[in-house]
């Protein structure tokens, strides 16, 4: 278990429950072990508020935009956190091996697959970063809706979805396959904003 994590979380889940509260659905679907938790991401909260959201010995991993690292001290405490960083738009082997690493020794990884932020639903496409984890893994997606019209002080509502494992026809997907997958990944993630 990260200790660091465990206590930045313990100190900052009452401040992000006061600022922003939430109410969670779903949670029991969360399966044990590895697994990649796939979300929309309009704010720049979304991670922090998704991380509170989980029991803090969930053995949650992050990867985050290279951006976000360059500054030394944020950086360190990214890393400290668990995070670890992807160039985007890139095919990142560094980041791919680390991503595979920690699902396959049994840690939560979450990954946005729309890639940024957006406004709103259809604004970009999935990427397949998420499928591909999944299919050479054999951990299971784990669709992720967190409310889209976050407010101070106002409640939001992240759903946690029922947990699968993308079906290929062979060893490995095809960019046909893995474009096509994405985008179902994405339309469950919406969909559970009807259950929100």
């Amino acid at each position: 278990m990260n200790r660091f994590y465990v206590l930045i979380y313990t100190i900052v889940k009452p401040f992000v429950c006061l600022l922003f509260p939430f109410r969670v659905r779903g949670l029991e679907r969360l399966p044990t072990g590895g697994a990649v938790l796939c979300a929309n991401h309009v704010s720049a909260a979304d991670p922090v508020l998704i991380a509170v959201a989980l029991p803090k010995d969930a053995g949650l991993r992050f990867m985050a935009k290279k951006e976000l690292f360059g500054n030394r001290l944020v950086g360190w405490f990214l890393r400290k956190c668990g995070a670890f960083p992807v160039n985007r738009g890139e095919n990142d082997m560094s980041a791919i091996k680390t991503a595979l690493k920690c699902l396959q020794s049994g840690e939560k990884l979450m990954i946005f697959p729309e890639g940024t932020r957006v406004d709103h639903e259809g604004d970009t496409e999935a990427k397949g970063g998420a499928i591909m984890l999944s299919t050479r893994t054999g951990v299971p997606l784990v669709p992720v809706y967190c409310g889209e019209k976050k407010k101070f002080l106002r409640r939001s509502t992240i759903v946690f979805g029922e947990p699968y494992i993308p079906a290929i026809a062979g060893r490995r997907a095809t960019a046909e396959e893995n474009h096509r997958l994405a985008e179902e990944l994405l339309e469950k993630i919406y969909a559970l904003r009807e259950t929100a």
